[in-house]
């Protein structure tokens, strides 16, 4: 909401001054007073707060707040309909707080430049009415216990809340992406999916979770669910840096161990591993490959791509293991999903169970002459070895023992393919308007007896893990040469949409 800075609601509170509503026609310029803001106002929240910390007696709130974009448009018109974002959907006042635009400066630049071009008005910088939590004004997670160590440390941290904003929960939800937003009269309408308060709240949940910060995240991302795709990335990774590849920057492992292209390396492994490490091939602009290990189970995709997505990737994939559900495959075919059984009950209230998770043309075409490439299989050799077909995703792992009613759904389903985590992200993907795909591997048949082994599974990853990554790297390669554009086709789109992509 709009946010009058009078002297008299100052004065109940340690802010710093105010800054003045400014209009941009250039978005570099744009951004650069957004970085100013937020510079400048978490500045300010680290000082007071280090302060209260060192003994300093606080006796009104200190607050600052998040800065906003906003563009105010009088008519439907816009200059190119072809684009799928850009643009607002109709005249009024549309604004959205930001967090991190060094971060972000790139992403922003480019969305604040198609408004101001394609409604050839100005944009305006200003500060916002969202406070910035004390928490999310240090750039990881803020250690308070740590950092008190008076002897009125109890005193200090039971009255900390009533001198600084806390992280309000409640306000960080989906409801914007959910379709769910109800505008409150008067207010501007939203311009990104995600307010600075959300996007804050998973920039930390990132580096809990994956040992790494948020700035190595590129923007192509795989997830899989074992830790041979980790160990291979990491080996070619390492082999691509030491050949002195060009148009590569680091590799970048937990704990923010860099390994730079020549071969430096600083930063030092975590004591203990992360619950679901990433791994990074940084190359310029963000164009590189991040890899992350996200474990078993529709919980661990959900909650990944939850946060991953305020990063707003050009595209996901899921590469990993499956069980085959048909006697014709073999231990590692693959399965190139078009549809999926959604019987993981992770996103069943945010998305309903009706709402189709389509398979997109881009990816499916990219993975599909990825695995003709890497393969040298081709028109109808290549269903030798994989199959396009429905795959189904469940909550329980010993689903073959669950009884005749299970095989009996996925039959009627036509489903080829079952794993617990494909679905979440497919489903997340279309949730957050980021392009999905899955391609799977089949590591086991246990509808037809063919279980995995140890001496079975040892001899299948060898021979299939490393082509299965091949695979995957080539079809993100072949989906950075389309235009943003072009991945971020309409058919993510609602009816009416946020500007920002």
């Amino acid at each position: 909401m709009l946010r009058l800075h009078t002297a008299t609601r100052r004065s109940t509170m340690q802010s710093p001054p105010s800054i003045a509503t400014e209009s941009f026609s250039d978005a570099g310029l744009a951004v650069a007073r957004l970085e100013e803001i937020y510079e400048r106002n978490t500045k300010f929240l680290r000082d007071r707060f280090e302060a209260y910390v060192g003994g300093e007696t606080v006796t009104t709130r200190v607050r600052a707040y998040y800065p906003f974009v906003r563009l105010t448009t009088a008519t439907h018109a816009r200059l190119d309909s072809r684009l799928s974002y850009g643009f607002v959907h109709g005249p009024g006042v549309h604004e959205t707080s930001v967090t991190r635009p060094d971060l972000f400066r790139a992403y922003l630049t480019e969305q604040i430049g198609l408004l101001i071009q394609n409604h050839a008005v100005p944009v305006e910088i200003g500060e916002s009415t969202e406070p910035i939590p004390i928490h999310f004004a240090y750039r990881r997670d803020i250690n308070i216990e740590a950092a008190i160590t008076t002897s009125e440390s109890s005193a200090i941290t039971r009255s900390l809340r009533d001198a600084f904003d806390a992280p309000d929960l409640a306000t960080m939800d989906d409801s914007i992406a959910d379709g769910t937003f109800e505008l409150q009269p008067g207010a501007p309408e939203p311009l990104s999916l995600f307010r600075a308060a959300r996007v804050d709240y998973s920039l930390r949940r990132l580096y809990h979770y994956t040992g790494t910060d948020p700035e190595y995240f590129q923007n192509f991302v795989i997830f899989t669910n074992y830790q041979f795709y980790v160990d291979a990335f990491a080996q070619l990774c390492q082999q691509r840096l030491q050949s002195g590849e060009a148009g590569l920057d680091a590799f970048v492992a937990p704990g923010n161990v860099i390994t730079c292209n020549g071969g430096a390396i600083s930063g030092m492994a975590p004591v203990r591993a992360p619950q679901m490490p990433a791994f990074h091939l940084v190359a310029p602009d963000y164009r590189g490959i991040t890899l992350i290990n996200i474990g078993t189970g529709p919980s661990n995709a959900r909650n990944v791509t939850d946060h991953v997505a305020v990063l707003r990737p050009h595209a996901w994939l899921m590469l990993g293991h499956c069980a085959g559900l048909r006697n014709t495959q073999r231990l590692g075919d693959y399965v190139l999903a078009h549809g999926y059984v959604r019987e993981d009950h992770v996103l069943d209230r945010e998305l309903p169970l009706w709402v189709p998770i389509p398979a997109l043309a881009e990816m499916q075409v990219a993975l599909e002459e990825a695995v003709e490439d890497v393969t040298g299989l081709e028109g109808f050799e290549l269903k030798r070895l994989m199959r396009t077909g429905t795959v189904a995703s469940v909550d329980n792992r010993n689903w073959e023992i669950s009884g005749p009613a299970v095989i009996r759904r996925l039959s009627q389903s036509r489903a080829v393919a079952l794993d617990m985590e494909s679905a979440a992200i497919a489903a997340n993907g279309y949730r957050f308007r980021v392009p999905y795909g899955t391609l799977l591997c089949v590591s086991d048949k246990p509808l037809h007896g063919e279980i995995k082994l140890a001496g079975m599974a040892s001899e299948f990853y060898r021979r299939r893990v490393g082509q299965h990554l091949e695979i995957g790297l080539k079809a993100l390669e072949q989906l950075k040469q389309q235009e943003s554009e072009r991945l971020h086709s309409r058919k993510l789109r609602s009816f009416a949409e946020v500007a920002f992509q």
